[in-house]
């Protein structure tokens, strides 16, 4: 079963990810965004990590929903309501129990990736972060280290697309031969959560 503490340390480790990786994703968001991905999310995941620690919510819903808030009100440009929306929903699809089980949390993040396609409007293949949450959501009901793969595997795959969404889609053609940096970011989540789910022992709880 996870528990509040269990998301709350999935949140840390993905502001870390983030934190690590910022200058990556910017620098593939130069060609075909507006060269600031990495910086906004590390901003946001930055002010998620500080919220979390100073508010502490009792359950994993309200870890959520407090996350998705917070990315919502400091992350600016497309990826602070995407990944805010994603939380939001999953939390709220969560609701008050003080503990879930990996299916339950499966089934509630579908629901926070199904209204990042509705707010987006895309679609995978459209070369988005949808190309790295559909696979890694898929694949979370085999294992979260399954999830995780699925997500990387996902986000390399938009590198030969051709934008049809976003601030990239304006480029046409040019938007060939760039993996897409919300896919990237939207891969650290899943990495970061195959990490913080990684028992004492190197397994991941309820799948060894």
């Amino acid at each position: 079963m996870l528990d509040a503490d269990f998301f709350r340390r999935w949140l840390t480790t993905a502001a870390q990810a983030v934190d690590r990786e910022a200058a990556r994703l910017t620098e593939l968001d130069s060609p075909i965004g507006d060269a600031d991905h990495g910086s906004n999310l590390q901003r946001g995941f930055t002010a998620v990590a500080a919220v979390l620690e100073k508010e502490a919510p009792a359950t994993p819903g309200a870890v959520l929903t407090l996350a998705g808030r917070q990315l919502i009100s400091t992350v600016g440009g497309a990826s602070g309501p995407l990944y805010g929306t994603l939380l939001r929903r999953a939390g709220k699809a969560l609701g008050d129990d003080s503990e879930v089980d990996e299916a339950r949390f499966a089934e509630a993040l579908r629901t926070g990736v199904d209204a990042v396609a509705a707010l987006g409007g895309a679609a995978p293949g459209d070369k988005t972060m949808l190309d790295a949450l559909v696979p890694g959501v898929d694949a979370l009901g085999t294992s979260f280290g399954a999830a995780r793969d699925a997500a990387q595997e996902g986000a390399l795959a938009t590198t030969p697309m051709r934008a049809r969404k976003g601030r990239a889609s304006y480029l046409g053609e040019r938007s060939v031969g760039h993996q897409d940096p919300g896919a990237t970011s939207s891969a650290l989540l899943f990495e970061a959560l195959a990490d913080a789910a990684r028992g004492t022992d190197g397994r991941e709880p309820g799948h060894g």
